[in-house]
């Protein structure tokens, strides 16, 4: 129906996003955020057109956090009992061998989402706990889970499989399932209907803080830079990316660090963050043009691993047609495009150093005509995508 409404949830370890959408039309009718739930002063906002609401109030747990967030849709709109929400999608990081698809959350499906805990703990139990508050509020409603690896389920066995001893990856269930799956079929049916083709070999960076690689063939991914977990693949924000496993030994044996220190260590204070203090590309940038050292050698480090995922997708693939940036840092830093297209010059890629100035709120053709490889900048909308996949479902 033209007024159906889809309510995204993404529930963190200490926060709640969640946006309101019209899923045919893309409105985001209303959003906000209740962050640092469990102290003293947590922080809510929440926007519904002109009208934004910000303030500080304790929030002891999840359960109250969506509280206050139906308080706030009422008191500063809209109302979600006229709202005409069909449905509530979740964000949810690690759905396993399990889930190639949106998932209707019943009694079987809340199950599989808790047992698949040890693959993500920090996403996870957060992802449980927004479920159980969102249905105290939204009862009458179907809930759907939407899974970050959901896109890459189906990636070529000789893609998931690591080269460890069968018996051991299969007890305990280690493989390659990735993550930002749903920014990457987004942002990939984006291109193809940009460029009005659905045969494309196509490459899609996701930069942010997390940071991942994509290599899809048509509409099917065949590669990804994450791994059982997110730390695999590109440096980071805080995050090591590929690291011989051997430091792991090194660091327990040598530094005599425990296995959560060294979890810490790869996962937080390491990537952009590790290597200049910096997680926020636009210090790091300042660093550079103050002529610091350090900040220059880790934005080379940064463009390298790039420039090496870039080519071996390219040579997985094949081919390349289309070489995509979305998320933050993709959609928002022209110095990390041009440093990239710049190493990849010799194998016929040009941008357009003027259109490239810009920071893109919108979808953009940034290379040149004479370009081997159309070079694109597509903001991505995990938001709408978990709308659209959740009322593609509930709406049958």
């Amino acid at each position: 129906m033209e007024n159906d409404t889809i309510l995204v949830i993404n529930s963190g370890s200490s926060s709640i996003k969640y946006k309101l959408i019209n899923p045919e039309s893309g409105e985001e009718i209303a959003y906000g955020v209740v962050e640092q739930i469990g102290e003293d002063r947590s922080r809510i906002k929440h926007v519904y057109q002109d009208k934004e609401k910000k303030m500080r109030q304790p929030v002891r747990d999840h359960l109250e956090g969506m509280a206050v967030v139906e308080d706030l849709f009422e008191k500063i709109g809209p109302s979600l009992e006229d709202s005409q929400v069909v449905g509530v999608g979740h964000r949810i990081v690690q759905g396993g061998p399990y889930f190639s698809g949106p998932a209707v959350i019943d009694k079987t499906v809340y199950s599989l989402i808790e047992e698949l805990c040890p693959l993500g703990p920090l996403h996870n139990p957060a992802h449980l706990k927004g479920i159980d508050a969102a249905k105290r509020i939204l009862p009458k409603v179907p809930h759907v889970a939407v899974f970050d690896t959901a896109f890459f389920n189906h990636l070529p066995e000789k893609a998931y499989t690591y080269a460890l001893k069968r018996s051991v990856a299969e007890k305990y269930r280690i493989r390659r399932y990735g993550a930002h799956g749903t920014s990457h079929q987004y942002v990939a049916h984006r291109v193809r209907s940009i460029l009005g083709t659905s045969d494309l070999k196509q490459i899609v960076l996701h930069l942010g803080n997390g940071a991942s690689a994509s290599a899809i063939i048509g509409h099917h991914p065949v590669e990804t830079s994450m791994g059982l977990t997110p730390l695999e693949g590109l440096v980071m924000g805080g995050r090591t990316g590929d690291i011989d496993p051997a430091a792991v030994f090194h660091l327990y044996r040598e530094g005599k660090m425990s296995i959560d220190e060294i979890d810490e260590l790869f996962n937080r204070r390491s990537g952009m963050k590790g290597l200049t203090g910096h997680n926020d590309m636009r210090e790091i940038w300042k660093l550079i043009k103050e002529g610091d050292e350090q900040a220059s050698m880790a934005m080379e480090i940064y463009l390298h691993r790039l420039v090496k995922y870039v080519g071996a997708y390219w040579a997985v693939m094949g081919g390349l047609d289309a070489l995509t940036f979305t998320a933050g840092v993709g959609e928002n830093d022209p110095g990390v495009r041009a440093g990239l297209c710049d190493s990849l010059a010799f194998m016929g890629v040009k941008i357009d150093p003027e259109v490239n100035k810009e920071h893109f709120s919108r979808e953009a053709i940034i290379s040149t005509p004479d370009s081997t490889v159309k070079v694109l900048v597509v903001p991505t909308n995990e938001e709408l995508a978990i709308a659209q996949q959740v009322y593609s479902l509930v709406k049958l």
